[in-house]
């Protein structure tokens, strides 16, 4: 009887060995992981640079466009200053369209311009994700990650250099 009892627990203890180092065998692969800090792709990237160019052109001419439309208004209220009570009621409906129309043009360029911005970055993101992915691919990684959302990981691991390359690479 306790021989039967000791080749039982043997061959469970058999059975539950080759189990586990299978299962090791299993779980045992190991993952080439990287990570890439989009925010430096996206600023060292030439393509956003020149975006980023090209927008604050279009700002400073929407801008110099508001300017004519403050102008005109400051204008109007001098003028508004040295008339009789009646003159200045009526200059005063004057003034207030063309602060209507300022706001009226404030909230269009506004739209306008975060419209634009907005499908510009997409174009952007679009480019780097798909710079990312082919290199990953090419390069053999399993994962790649954010490195906004790594607690910590070493430098070794950085492909931020490599994805820079060659979008800009690509960009030319």
């Amino acid at each position: 009887m306790v021989r039967k009892l000791s080749l039982a627990v043997a061959i469970a203890v058999l059975v539950t060995a080759c189990f586990t180092l299978f299962s090791k065998d299993a779980f045992a692969k190991e993952y080439k992981i990287g990570y890439v800090d989009l925010a430096k792709v996206s600023d060292e990237y030439a393509k956003t640079k020149d975006f980023e160019k090209t927008f604050e052109v279009q700002v400073k001419g929407k801008d110099a466009e508001r300017q004519k439309f403050v102008d005109e208004i400051r204008k109007l209220k001098d003028e508004q200053a040295l008339l009789s009570d009646k003159a200045k009621a009526e200059k005063q409906t004057i003034i207030d369209g063309k602060i209507a129309s300022l706001q009226d043009f404030d909230r269009k360029v506004r739209d306008e311009l975060i419209k634009q911005r907005n499908q510009m970055l997409g174009e952007i993101q679009k480019d780097i994700d798909t710079v990312i992915s082919a290199y990953s691919k090419e390069a053999g990684y399993d994962i790649v990650l954010i490195k906004q959302t790594v607690l910590f990981a070493g430098p070794e691991l950085d492909l931020t250099v490599e994805v820079v390359k060659r979008l800009n690479a690509a960009k030319k």
